[in-house]
């Protein structure tokens, strides 16, 4: 998933529109499926292998953009004595996709769906990341089942996960799940999303971890120009996110003690990071006291500010070391931990988007089992890590590509304006070139300047330049 959620709306043949589409080309991004993995997907789309197993009794329901349709989770909430009981069903891509075929193989080669501002590019074909395989409402589907029982506390006392037929009863969006727990209406599982999703963030608190909520930046095209508004994500969206983050947890836990497995790791932000993103609370009048932690003050922060919105974008770089950790026969690896989870954490609910959720959910099946691990699942082990890596690099290639069309874009008709910004960065081996992050309108861009630029301190610029066509925004000191 993106670190930075950017859509774009107004005219098709916006020249941002124009510039996104040569943005696809230039990276090669493919348009469409191979006609032979066309065919192959609507054929397993047709006949998929069905689990024995039937939780179609089970009233399950999903929480999603309104606009969305591949589907990968659904939940249904009930308490259980005096805590609670959370059944996750997750898309079982591996009922469609066969180990070694032309969707398996094309799957590997696009790793991760891509998201541009005015559209997406999908892992699988839309027949089943968005039919078949999806968890639409109405259908029966083949679901990997995961069953947490939670203590008063919301800690879990016991996991299960196995393969069952699903049934989702109703397909919901964020703004209207919000409404109706705020309104009192919501029937017992749908409510219990609060109640539960408030008590792990509670214990995300007391493990250190941080959970960035992170706007959504919206683009509009008006007039010739673009206007950036930013929309802040609802409480109802962290707690569903807290569901999905305690599976992964779990996921962890069981392939940790199974021996074998792939980690999601994340190390602690080395100081140079923490340090330029001081300088970039300074540059948004965020206050940030040397005694107060990141977590701390990210927690602090009400993304419905704008340049507290801005300042919460800019965290995602803390991110960007974030990697698989692969392990087996019970040789465990030196770092299981996410910083930012603050807890080994595994990628598992989201097989219809990211490739390594497949993998990992196979092997948190057999750990459940206590049986070996499918052989074409070890075989893919070991290249794994690499394949995420490369597929993660895409993906970050795109959302900066994106982020610096978009920057261009707001400020293409603003050239020679001046704007109030700060040094955040600066090049050590020419200290008259670095980076500024503007105080209104959040955009970040390159500035040169004849004379040493003052690091962390506050610089009045002129907008130099700002291309569309090469994505490019320049300063330089007044």
């Amino acid at each position: 998933m993106p670190r930075r959620h950017i859509r774009v709306t107004g005219a098709p043949e916006a020249p941002l529109r124009a510039a996104l589409a040569a943005l696809r080309t230039e990276l090669d991004i493919p348009e469409s499926f191979p006609p032979k993995v066309l065919a192959e997907a609507e054929k397993a789309a047709r006949d998929p292998s069905l689990p024995l197993d039937d939780a179609t009794d089970v009233p399950f329901f999903t929480i999603d953009p309104p606009t969305s349709t591949d589907l990968d989770q659904a939940m249904h909430l009930s308490r259980q004595g005096t805590g609670y009981r959370v059944r996750y069903a997750i898309a079982d891509v591996a009922a469609f996709v066969a180990p070694g075929s032309l969707l398996d193989r094309e799957a590997h080669a696009r790793v991760m769906t891509l998201y541009f501002p005015d559209t997406r590019v999908p892992v699988h074909p839309t027949v089943l990341s968005e039919g078949a395989a999806s968890l639409l409402p109405g259908e029966t589907r083949p679901a990997v089942l995961w069953t947490l029982d939670l203590d008063a506390e919301a800690r879990p006392l016991s996991v299960d996960v196995r393969r069952a037929l699903v049934r989702s009863r109703a397909k919901l969006a964020y703004e209207a799940v919000q409404k109706e727990i705020e309104g009192g209406g919501a029937e017992e599982p749908l409510a219990l999303l609060r109640e539960i999703g408030s008590l792990r963030e509670s214990l995300e608190v007391d493990r250190g971890g941080i959970s960035l909520r992170v706007p959504e930046q919206e683009i509009i095209e008006r007039n010739g120009g673009y206007e950036l508004s930013y929309r802040a994500p609802l409480p109802a969206e962290s707690w569903n996110a807290q569901i999905s983050l305690m599976t992964g947890m779990a996921a962890a836990d069981l392939m940790l003690g199974y021996g074998t497995g792939v980690l999601r790791t994340l190390p602690a932000a080395p100081d140079g990071a923490v340090g330029r993103l001081r300088r970039t609370a300074t540059a948004l009048h965020i206050d940030w006291p040397h005694h107060v932690s990141y977590a701390e003050l990210v927690r602090s922060l009400d993304p419905n500010q704008p340049h507290h919105a801005a300042f919460l974008l800019e965290c995602t770089t803390l991110l960007r070391g974030a990697g698989y950790t692969v392990f087996r026969d019970g040789a465990l690896p030196e770092i299981t931990t996410h910083a930012a989870v603050a807890a080994p954490y595994t990628h598992c609910t989201a097989p219809l988007r990211r490739l390594a959720d497949r993998y990992a959910t196979e092997l948190c099946l057999s750990a459940a089992a206590d049986t070996p691990p499918p052989e074409w699942v070890l075989s893919a082990l070991s290249d794994l890590p690499k394949e995420m890596t490369e597929g993660s690099r895409r993906a970050g290639t795109v959302e900066r590509e994106c982020v610096d069309i978009v920057e261009a874009a707001l400020l293409t008709d603003r050239v020679g304006e001046e704007f109030e910004a700060c040094v955040v960065d600066v090049d050590e081996r020419r200290p008259g070139v670095g980076t500024v992050q503007l105080v209104d309108p959040a955009v970040i861009g390159r500035v040169e300047s004849p004379s040493p630029l003052p690091l962390g301190e506050r610089l009045r610029v002129r907008l130099t330049q700002a291309d569309l066509g090469e994505a490019r925004v320049s300063f330089a000191p007044v």
